[in-house]
């Protein structure tokens, strides 16, 4: 008697092939953007380093030095409006990214992802290494600084609109915000593993917290040249993007074994399978895409928010709770827990509904007071620090996973396009490009309100966070019709 199949193994071969690239295809895309977020994040990391309290920081025996409250800092940030130069930084990237990236959408519709994303991830390896090296060629110029940061931005605009134009060739509307929920989730571990490896060298030698992660992105990239496949027709999988033809097909009487009738002719064929057009679509005709514009305004203040977390939360807990850099950081990672998990959530909650807008409001509704509640009693006890973290990472996070992902992946392959799935790239890029702005606005705007006090760079956030709301309200209105039977 033959024992029975190992369930590992029953599980494999029930798998076909088309799943396994899925799989595959997903693993990838999820690495490659962990890899960009993962570099993106030791600046935010770094900055209580450059600029720390030296009284309470032990001199070396070797330095002789009187009367100097910053022997500690590194030049130029040693200078009393430090809060604004780290601003200088932060918005050299961010800037570049947000006008990079509307161009960025461009490129990638024309031009064969593998190659972009390769040279995009090789590149932004290549600055960020450049910025982590100023420590050790001794740089104190807040030019090259900048002018890294600036081209580090502009290098990694050919992430996002390229992975999400690659997944969405190769999954379909399903549970999308499922789907895109779980994998959305490279964002929160990039930062997180970004924080991680940042802090560990972030007191004895900071410029290794940009060249390691800085080595990880560029073999991140060699990697995709030689693994990623763009679209599933180019290793004979079946695409989620064909279409059956209407006409003809369709209006023909079926017979009553299946067949079609053809001028009094019995026709056995199948249904002619066609490919989605393949032309690239206009700036202008992405923007008409019913939307596009309301959620990209809307996740240009959510992105205010959630960025301004991302490059100023470590120096925050760190000012607030007096925190050590590495203490700090790694305490900042819960909010891109939190994030992970808020992201999943929207996803399912709007597969669910089918109210990706509805969802998005909500979620922006209830971050506003937890925001007000963290800003007052978040640090008054380790376990309130870390609920709080969790919460608003998650209610902040959650809107904005979804409007870039499954949000941009059903607009990209809205109706209205005829099947043009390529117009994915560009949509995205105009939706996270709009981002991208409140992205360099919120750094910015920290850097200028914090020296009055952090509760008014909390207020600033809930701000923010109602303003993407209302101009989700039209959407909203819609999607409530649409359940009450009023829109067929």
């Amino acid at each position: 008697m033959r024992s029975p199949l190992a369930p590992g193994i029953r599980l494999i071969t029930s798998l076909s092939r088309d799943s396994w690239y899925r799989g595959f295809i997903l693993f990838l895309t999820f690495l490659f953007y962990t890899a960009y977020h993962l570099s993106r994040k030791p600046i935010s990391i770094v900055k209580s380093e450059l600029h720390r309290n030296c009284s309470l920081v032990i001199r070396p025996a070797y330095l002789n030095i009187t009367d100097n409250d910053t022997w500690c800092d590194w030049a130029p940030f040693d200078q009393g409006n430090y809060q604004t130069l780290f601003g200088v930084l932060d918005n050299s990237f961010l800037v570049a990214y947000a006008i990079g990236m509307f161009f960025s959408g461009i490129f990638g519709e024309r031009l064969p992802l593998r190659y972009y994303l390769s040279f995009g991830m090789v590149m932004s390896g290549l600055f960020t290494c450049l910025f982590g090296l100023g420590y050790y060629w001794n740089i104190h110029s807040l030019g090259y600084y900048a002018f890294v940061q600036v081209m580090n931005g502009l290098m990694q605009t050919t992430g996002w609109p390229a992975v999400v134009a690659c997944v969405g060739n190769w999954f379909g509307k399903g549970k999308r915000g499922f789907i895109m929920g779980i994998w959305n989730s490279h964002t929160s571990v990039g930062n997180i593993l970004g924080s991680l490896i940042a802090g560990v060298f972030v007191s004895s030698e900071w410029g290794m917290s940009f060249i390691v992660p800085g080595l990880i992105i560029a073999a991140t990239g060699i990697l995709c040249f030689f693994f990623l496949v763009e679209k599933p027709e180019d290793v004979n999988c079946s695409s989620p993007q064909h279409h059956i033809i209407q006409e003809d097909v369709e209006t023909e009487p079926l017979l009553q074994n299946g067949n079609r009738s053809i001028n009094g002719a019995v026709s056995t064929e199948s249904p002619k399978i066609i490919q989605e057009h393949s032309e690239a679509i206009s700036f202008y005709g992405a923007l008409c895409i019913p939307g596009v514009v309301e959620f990209s305004l809307c996740l240009m203040f959510a992105k205010l928010v959630s960025y301004t977390f991302l490059y100023w939360l470590p120096l925050y807990i760190s000012n607030v709770a007096h925190f050590e850099a590495k203490q700090a950081g790694d305490m900042s990672t819960l909010f891109d827990v939190g994030g992970i998990l808020g992201g999943i959530m929207a996803g399912l909650v709007s597969d669910f509904t089918g109210g990706r807008a509805s969802t998005c409001c909500v979620m922006l509704i209830a971050a506003a007071p937890m925001l007000f509640v963290y800003n007052y009693i978040g640090q008054k006890s380790l376990g309130i620090t870390i609920g709080m973290l969790l919460l608003c990472g998650g209610l902040v996070n959650g809107p904005y996973a979804l409007i870039t992902t499954a949000v941009s992946a059903d607009l990209g392959t809205h109706e209205s396009l005829r099947g043009n799935s390529r117009a994915l790239s560009t949509v995205t890029a105009i939706i996270d490009g709009t981002g991208s702005i409140g992205a360099a606005l919120g750094p910015l705007l920290a850097g200028l309100i914090s020296p009055t006090g952090w509760n008014n760079v909390f207020y600033m956030l809930i701000s923010a966070d109602i303003l993407a709301c209302l101009f989700l309200t039209r959407l909203v209105f819609k999607e409530i019709k649409g359940w009450c039977g009023q829109i067929p």
